[in-house]
């Protein structure tokens, strides 16, 4: 099973070198055409301006050695410009490939140590989470401890949830699959919002809903759940004590999508579209929000990944000083 893994790691990532090399070699061969078709164009418009149109066919005047027409030195020139283009085409694709192909390793070492650590960590957890159901079976109804060991239940559930995420976004093939049945979305917000009230309680941050119309997608509860909670983790890290998270859930004719909005300081020192790349750091160190932190981890590239594989996308819908929206959105399933 190891060995199939790293073969469909191995393949995937050839297959990402491979396109990332052609689209860079592309650009380059471009970029290379643009100034030889550039230089063609200057002398052919030198060599109009500096010969009659009489003689333009004719051998040039004052060639006591050669019989060239400017004619020839026309074609001559367009000729050597579009060996030029060819022969810049395939040193670019040739350097592209050679480049590019480290990255393709580093991609391949990440996504096998992900799926690897994941891999462990599902089992223990596994392990745990029998044994908290074993005593919750010896616990009684009116036990004061029941209604944590189902709390704690839960929570291992999250993190098993969390681990089998980690192994499909390890997976560069994996498209993902639809579920035969529609998932209903706002409970699953709601269980999201209410684990992470827990959390925010700390500080005095609310975290609050918006949007009461029901929606249905074919996303799984469980990665549902994931989206909802990574995009709140990372909006309590960088808002301030007493704050408001707003947790919004609006849905069109074909899409459904969940917005969460902070009131902490904004992204800064990064480019907000690259929150979304795994461990991604901004420049800066982030002032005025409570517990706060440069780095995104890998929350928001599983979100990323998560949704994509459905269908869907995220992105920073606004980030200023009054604070930072995200917003995923996925397909909508019509229960009737």
């Amino acid at each position: 099973m190891t060995q199939d893994r790293a073969r469909s790691f191995t393949d995937g990532d050839v297959q990402a070198v491979g396109r990332a090399s052609r689209i860079v070699g592309l650009q380059i061969a471009v970029a290379c055409a643009v100034v030889v078709v550039g230089i063609v164009v200057a002398m052919f418009l030198f060599v109009i301006s500096q010969v009659k149109p009489a003689e333009l066919f004719g051998p040039l005047p004052h060639a006591n050695n050669l019989d060239v027409s400017a004619g020839d030195v026309l074609r001559a020139t367009i000729l050597l410009g579009i060996v030029l283009i060819v022969l810049a085409g395939a040193l670019s694709w040739f350097v592209t490939r050679r480049a590019v192909r480290p990255l393709g390793d580093a991609l391949r070492i990440q996504r096998s140590f992900v799926a690897d650590a994941s891999h462990e960590l599902r089992t223990p957890l596994t392990v745990l989470d029998a044994r908290l159901q074993v005593l919750q079976r010896g616990l009684s109804h009116d036990d004061p401890s029941a209604e944590t060991v189902v709390e704690l239940r839960r929570d291992t559930r999250s993190l098993i949830d969390i681990v089998n995420e980690l192994l499909a976004a390890a997976e560069v093939e994996g498209t993902g699959s639809k579920l035969a049945v529609a998932t209903h979305l706002n409970p699953v917000v709601e269980l999201a919002v209410d684990s992470m009230q827990l959390i925010g309680a700390d500080r005095s941050v609310r975290i609050v809903i918006e949007g009461s119309e029901p929606v249905w997608t074919y996303l799984a509860p469980t990665s549902a759940h994931r989206c909802v909670v990574a995009l709140l983790d990372n909006a309590l890290r960088f808002s301030p004590d007493g704050s408001t998270i707003v947790v919004g859930v609006a849905a069109t004719r074909s899409t459904v999508s969940v917005t969460v909005r902070d009131s902490g300081p904004g992204i800064q020192g990064i480019d907000p579209a690259r929150v979304f790349d795994r461990f991604a750091h901004s420049g800066t160190a982030i002032d005025g929000g409570g517990n706060t932190r440069s780095g995104f981890g890998i929350g928001l590239a599983l979100v990323r990944d998560i949704v994509v594989r459905q269908g869907g996308s995220v992105s920073v819908l606004d980030s200023s000083a009054r604070g930072t929206a995200i917003v995923f959105s996925v397909p909508r399933a019509h229960t009737r």
